[in-house]
């Protein structure tokens, strides 16, 4: 038998129908925060708000998903990856357009509550279709262009959201209405994927607990917890309050937002061919030193070209982290409890989505924003030393 080489097996099999339907969902997640940041200064002021109060329509996003995505992670491995996907897709959809209706802000948080819940069975059961369907180096490389997609429709949102936005508050949430022609495509495109069905409940989660009880799960979990602390209280809240203070609108907020995200676009679709170099203990690494670099040079220079430079920087370490923290927990268990897993890992991205912004903007009201730059660097820096620790 001839071995397959290397370049092969990083390459992305782009005729997969799994691969294009995951590609399509993950390209509409970066609706739920990318498109409406830009928009924050506008909807604060159209509702008088502060900037701590307007941050809660990213914060609340995410706040079912800490504690209901180990649930749609049961349900997924329990009654298939499809039967979730889907239901998920469409409530996305529906629940985003009607924020565009809204009479008040509380109705706005608490749509934003069932459209989080969805976006967590979205996040839930794509990656955990890539972990089923691959294995090894193309793992990396399907992880990897899946966080690129992610990226890349994280760096054209911002655009369309800060143009929106220039409208009116609700003009951006009318894009959401985009999801229902992927909730189609999902539908008719996806095969469902076999799974074990298991007893769920209490016995399932003691199963999957079990099967992560280990050292090596600490590096993950960790690392996408940080990722999302920083990523959403440097680049998706500070610098957009940042860079209002210097007189710039929300269009030029979704430019440096659309930078940001191009350059994690171009590094994790690398992932396949680092990983074919490096361990993804070592990626996550490298993933850590852009975090310490990254907020270190908006505090050194708080001025618009330090602004743009730390959060590009930033952004390639969440292209680095991220394909890596999913292929080393899919490595890590079965695919019986492959999508518990991972759920897991969804509750604490969302943990980190919902505190990233609300401490960002609450803590920068007695402090400022610089202060809170030099400690997400020391963090960074720190989470080098540790992950290479516990990776030996």
């Amino acid at each position: 038998m001839t071995a397959t080489p290397d370049s092969d097996l990083a390459a992305v099999p782009w005729r997969s129908p799994t691969v294009r339907v995951v590609f399509a969902a993950t390209a509409l997640a970066p609706l739920g925060v990318p498109l409406v940041s830009p928009a924050l200064p506008v909807v604060r002021d159209a509702f008088g708000l502060t900037d701590a109060t307007a941050s809660l329509l990213v914060s609340v996003y995410f706040l079912t998903g800490i504690v209901l995505s180990p649930f749609l992670g049961l349900l997924a491995d329990r009654f298939g990856r499809k039967r979730v996907l889907v239901p998920s897709l469409a409530a996305f959809s529906v629940a985003g357009g009607a924020i565009a209706f809204a009479p008040g802000f509380r109705v706005v948080l608490a749509v934003r509550l069932v459209q989080g819940t969805a976006a967590a069975g979205i996040f839930v059961t794509t990656v955990t279709l890539i972990g089923d369907a691959f294995e090894g180096v193309r793992r990396n490389a399907v992880l990897g262009a899946n966080t690129s997609v992610l990226a890349a429709g994280a760096a054209v949102y911002p655009l369309l959201g800060g143009y929106l936005a220039t409208v009116s508050w609700n003009a951006p949430f009318l894009a959401y209405l985009l999801g229902l022609p992927v909730t189609a495509f999902a539908w008719l495109g996806l095969e469902e994927t076999a799974t074990e069905r298991r007893a769920g409940g209490v016995g399932y989660l003691r199963r999957a607990l079990e099967s992560l009880a280990r050292r090596a799960a600490v590096v993950p979990y960790a690392t996408a917890f940080l990722t999302e602390v920083l990523l959403f209280g440097v680049v998706i809240t500070a610098v957009p309050f940042l860079l209002d203070d210097f007189g710039f609108s929300p269009v030029l907020v979704g430019l440096v937002l659309t930078a940001t995200e191009a350059v994690s676009a171009v590094v994790a679709a690398a992932n396949g061919w680092l990983a074919g170099r490096l361990s993804d203990q070592r990626i996550i690494a490298l993933g850590y030193a852009c975090y310490a670099v990254g907020p270190s040079v908006v505090w050194a220079d708080p001025s618009l070209a330090g602004v743009v430079a730390g959060a590009v920087v930033l952004g390639a370490g969440v292209g680095l982290t991220m394909p890596s923290v999913d292929a080393l927990l899919s490595d890590l268990v079965t695919t019986e409890y492959r999508a518990g897993a991972l759920s897991v890992r969804n509750s604490v991205t969302f943990l980190g989505r919902a505190v990233g912004p609300v401490s960002f903007a609450g803590i920068a009201a007695r402090t400022g924003y610089r202060p809170l730059l030099l400690a997400a660097g020391l963090v960074g820096a720190a989470g080098v030393a540790a992950t290479l620790a516990l990776s030996r």
